[in-house]
């Protein structure tokens, strides 16, 4: 195959034609600050305003309630860390959360813990679900926040965050939903999850990089986090990033004008490739819920391999893909989000994720499929890991054989 086949698309899509004409035009035409007086600012104003009123449209907020924000990182660290500083002063220091959340939520909760708050970190299940009666049976008198993810970025599982919300909403407790994976991939219905704060990312739906959101339900008023100027009605200071709000505001308009078909699309994508991998490649595991997940994840482990060797050849074969387990240098775990939906060690070192978007086709899946058929067998035969002629795993890890 000539071209590249990319399916990681849960990491980052490629920005659509139309999201980039408009922020070609912004980017050339409006050229004054939006809170500048005078007609070219009025004209950079506009296009924010704009930006603002489709993002609202496409999640059914009110414009008013849609902070724009550098990436969906900032607006989880906002959502988390200005609502605990916000309640701190009236003694409420405990904030709930899951043990499976984006690092922009676990790295902020850990960062909260060494200040003095208290975070209790559910477990999902072994499908990858957090339990609307744990959150509930979590909630203290000096319970801040609950922050559950509405679909999981690695495996794909998508939260009861209707029903999580409502709990919060009994007892008086503010609900934040990371929603980054989900808007622009499934419906997101503000009013009728019933969140109090919502995190969205431009670049996860075929919009810019350098951009996100935060939805916070009028009444709903985290601590700023960045103090200065007056933008954004006095809770985010910053110039505004006009042409990065023209890009998110048009990107999520259209991904939410296409929505239906567009799910059916990568939900056939998504269901050949896992029906194919678990029937041709032995041991083969699926990770997360087979119906109730993202219709563009795939989440699955090789038993007997390392991630990073499969990512490597398929690198090589012209697939961007990514691993499951932890790349960084300093770390030989696998996924922690694998580990906290139960899968061992050993098999969470051997995991991949295949995400689909709008723009791959049913040759790209099958291409894909092919080439795991033939990589898999092939580097198994080398693994120590694998015990060829039983054709299992041996149970091994990088910390010795069990």
């Amino acid at each position: 195959m000539d071209k590249i086949v990319y399916v990681d698309n849960a990491a980052t899509t490629p920005c659509d034609p139309r999201v980039l004409k408009v922020m070609t035009q912004a980017l050339s035409g409006a050229c004054g600050n939006p809170s500048s007086h005078y007609s070219v600012g009025y004209e950079a104003k506009a296009i924010v305003d704009k930006g603002r009123e489709q993002v609202a449209a496409a999640i059914h907020a009110a414009p008013e309630e849609i902070f724009f924000t550098g990436c969906g990182s900032e607006a989880d660290n906002w959502a988390v860390k200005g609502t605990a500083l916000k309640f701190a002063r009236s003694g409420k220091k405990h904030l709930i959360t899951s043990q499976f959340e984006h690092h922009a939520i676990l790295h902020s909760m850990k960062a909260l813990e060494r200040l003095g708050f208290e975070v209790t970190y559910l477990k999902p299940t072994s499908e990858g679900f957090i339990r609307p009666e744990d959150v509930e049976a979590a909630i203290r008198p000096d319970t801040a926040l609950v922050t559950i993810m509405m679909a999981n970025n690695e495996i794909g599982t998508i939260q009861p965050i209707r029903e999580i919300a409502a709990i919060c909403k009994k007892h008086g407790v503010w609900c934040h939903t990371d929603a980054v994976q989900a808007t622009g991939a499934i419906p997101v219905d503000v009013q009728e999850l019933g969140v109090d704060m919502l995190s969205m990312s431009g670049h996860k739906f075929n919009g810019p990089k350098g951009i996100g959101a935060l939805y916070c339900r009028k009444g709903i008023w985290p601590q700023n986090l960045i103090d200065g100027g007056s933008q954004e009605a006095r809770h985010r200071a910053g110039t505004e990033n006009v042409a990065g709000i023209a890009g998110i505001g048009e990107a999520l308009a259209l991904a939410t004008a296409t929505l239906g078909e567009k799910m059916a699309h990568e939900q056939a994508l998504r269901d050949y490739v896992i029906d194919r991998i678990l029937k041709n490649i032995p041991q083969a595991r699926l990770n997360g819920s087979h119906e109730n997940r993202l219709p563009g994840n795939v989440n699955i482990s090789f038993p007997g391999l390392e991630g990073e060797t499969i990512l490597l050849d398929l690198d090589m074969h012209g697939i961007c893909a990514s691993t499951g387990s932890a790349c960084n240098s300093d770390s030989l775990d696998p996924s922690h989000v694998l580990l906290s939906i139960g899968v061992p060690e050993e098999i969470g070192h051997g995991s991949m994720r295949f995400t689909f978007g709008p723009q791959n086709t049913q040759e790209e899946a099958e291409y894909l499929c092919d080439t795991l058929e033939e990589i898999i067998p092939r580097r198994r035969a080398m693994s120590c890991m694998w015990l060829a002629d039983q054709g299992e795993a041996r149970v091994f890890s990088l910390k010795g054989e069990n």
